[in-house]
Formats: structure tokens, sequence, C-alpha cells
């Protein structure tokens, strides 16, 4: 969890947010490693949230053309940037995987009114499970050429590799979005003791060590990853996701909360 400072801090700029840009912030949470659970001594907070405009900004005829995401430069640390909401509900439609994890992340900053928890509820009827698990899947492939060629391995590839793999495998074993937490995602490996033990050890090693600090070659966890790719390169999930079903979902929850937070 972000120290009280920094979530103070990171508070004191959402309301400069809302200020500058004439909005409110209806959720702002912690993604990336700090929210996975694997941060390093040195990484940045990357703060996100989810804003809304007045209702009249969604009513203009050029609206396709206005600016529906708010980014600042990284300052103390602190990465914090934004989507609107409109944006965000259509990301969620496509099953994007940053909008799944922002909506599931442990560390909360701040939330307005029911949208959080709505969207939560919603997120199982609309997230499609193919598109998901190609995502993970490619995900991990993409970050463990990267642990292939060399005798010393970037931590947070194996990390990444594993949590993509395990994310991949939570979706066909359980049918619904994976967890982001990577202890809980842990929880489906398979009885192993020299893999969990491995593992154990680079997770300490992550969170005690600089972001970009180097593993030698760890057999356990390269054969597993090796294996696993393996496995879920044939896995064909075929779900009944629709984006014709979805959309009326989507747009009561962006009218409620259009409501409810300008009336």
């Amino acid at each position: 969890m972000p120290n009280s400072s920094v979530h103070n801090e990171i508070q004191k700029r959402l309301r400069t947010i809302e200020d500058e840009h004439d909005v409110k912030i209806l959720l702002a949470v912690e993604s990336g490693s700090r929210a996975w659970g694997f941060e390093s001594k040195n990484s940045d907070y990357d703060a996100r949230f989810i804003y809304v405009h007045p209702q009249d900004w969604y009513l203009s005829i050029n609206i396709e053309s206005q600016r529906d995401v708010i980014e600042y430069p990284i300052v103390d640390d602190i990465d914090i940037n934004g989507w609107d909401l409109r944006k965000a509900l259509q990301l969620l439609q496509k099953s994007n995987p940053g909008f799944v994890e922002w909506i599931q992340s442990p560390i909360v900053y701040e939330y307005k009114g029911s949208f959080h928890q709505k969207a939560k509820e919603l997120l199982p009827k609309v997230y499609s499970l193919e598109r998901g698990h190609y995502h993970y899947y490619h995900m991990a492939k993409s970050n463990f050429k990267q642990c292939l060629t060399k005798d010393y391995i970037p931590l947070k590839k194996y990390l990444y590799t594993l949590r993509a793999l395990l994310s991949a495998r939570w979706l066909e074993l359980y049918q619904q979005p994976a967890p982001i937490e990577f202890a809980r995602l842990c929880s489906i490996l398979p009885n192993q003791i020299s893999l969990k033990e491995s593992l154990k050890q680079l997770v300490l090693q992550k969170k005690t060590n600089l972001e970009l600090d180097l593993s030698p070659f760890i057999e356990p966890i390269h054969s597993f990853i090796t294996q696993e790719l393996l496995r879920a390169e044939s896995v064909i999930i075929n779900d009944i996701y629709s984006i014709k079903e979805t959309e009326p979902l989507l747009s009561d929850l962006f009218r409620s909360v259009l409501t409810e937070v300008w009336s």
C-alpha cells in the first residue's frame, strides 16, 4: 500500500485535475507492479483515474474530436493520468486489459458514487474470455522472448511473463476475468515445491532490488514458462461475447453515472 504522504499527494493532484478540467473523478486507483504486488524499491506510483465531464459536454456536435484523456508528466515518482468515462466504457466493451485491471485494483485512492461497484458487477457480463486469453498469451510470449538469449534476465520480465500466463490459465479454469494480484494468481500454480520456492525468492528479490536489476537463469521457472506457453498456444476459448448485446448495458451505466454525478 502507498504511504500516507503519497496517498495525500495523489488526492491533492486529483483535486487540481478536477478544477483545471471541470470534471469529476469517479475512480482513482494504482495500476502496474504496485497493484500486482511485486513493485521494486524505486517503482513509480502509477495512479490511474476515470473522470466525467458535465452532461452538456457529451451533447456537442464535435464530441468525436474532443480529447478524452488527461495526462501529466511524471513528478516525484508519481505517474498520473486518466480516461474520460465514455472512452473507458468503450474500452471495456472491447475487454481492454488496462481498464479491466483498473477496476479490479486492490489499491483504491478514492471513488465517487456507484460507478466503481456497478462497473465491477458489469465486468463478467461484458468481458470476452477469448480476447482476454489472446491478450495474455501473446503478452507472455512477447516478454519471454527477452528471457531466452541472455545469461542474466530482467527480474520484471520473468514476473511479467508469469503473470500473463497465470491470467490466461485463470480464464480457462474459472471462465471469468482474472484478478490482478499476483499472489492470487499463484494459487493455481501446479504443486511443485521447487517452482513455488523459486517464485517466492524471485518476488522477494524484485521487491528488495531496483526496477532494472537482473536475475540469473532460474531453471524451475524457465521450464514452467516454456511448458505453459506450449500448452496455452493450443487452448481454444469460444465465448458468447457480443458487442451488440453489451452496448445497452454500458450505455445504461454511462447515463446513470452522468445523472448521479451531476444532478
